[in-house]
């Protein structure tokens, strides 16, 4: 099947869960997660959960799990926590439970990251991949990269993942 077949079979609406992962955001702050929630709603797609945890790996994990083992959400997108500095730990937390690795998302994001922010998009550690038959991305928790992420990245190909998943099924 075809680049373009795929493209045609994939799903127009996919249920979503977003995760803010940061020890200072709140509701009234949380603009990267709300930019989120409205690119997602924009492009058709449904955002059943939004929720802010601290970057804890258990507080993170526990989250993640629950949108995994819930029968409605099909991807979960969490922004924050992807730097190098001490609290940063979402990247690991988001990493142990993958079963598989979208390594593409990451180099991408790196690489159209490095044409707006120069070198220091190195430190960006932006990770998708697939836990069961849901997808998880996990970008920076800037507007700007998050922005990014969203209208280069996972809205282009997320009704597309999401029917990867799924075409087993119908």
């Amino acid at each position: 099947m075809s680049y373009t077949d795929h493209k045609y079979h994939a799903a127009k609406q996919v249920n979503c869960m977003v995760i803010t992962i940061s020890d200072t955001r709140t509701v009234e702050t949380d603009t990267s997660g709300q930019l989120m929630v409205a690119l997602l709603e924009r492009n058709g797609h449904r955002v059943l959960r939004k929720t802010i945890v601290p970057d804890e790996p258990d507080a993170i994990q526990t989250q993640l799990r629950e949108g995994i083992v819930s029968d409605d959400i099909q991807a979960i997108l969490c922004n924050g926590g992807t730097g190098i500095s001490v609290r940063d730990r979402s990247y690991e937390a988001i990493e142990q439970i993958l079963d598989k690795r979208l390594d593409g998302f990451g180099e991408l994001f790196r690489m159209l990251s490095y044409q707006e922010i120069g070198s220091a998009a190195m430190m960006s550690r932006a990770v998708a991949g697939i836990t069961k038959d849901t997808i998880i991305f996990s970008t920076p928790g800037s507007k700007n990269a998050v922005r990014l992420a969203m209208e280069q990245l996972i809205l282009p190909e997320l009704g597309h993942l999401a029917w990867e998943l799924t075409k087993h099924l119908a």
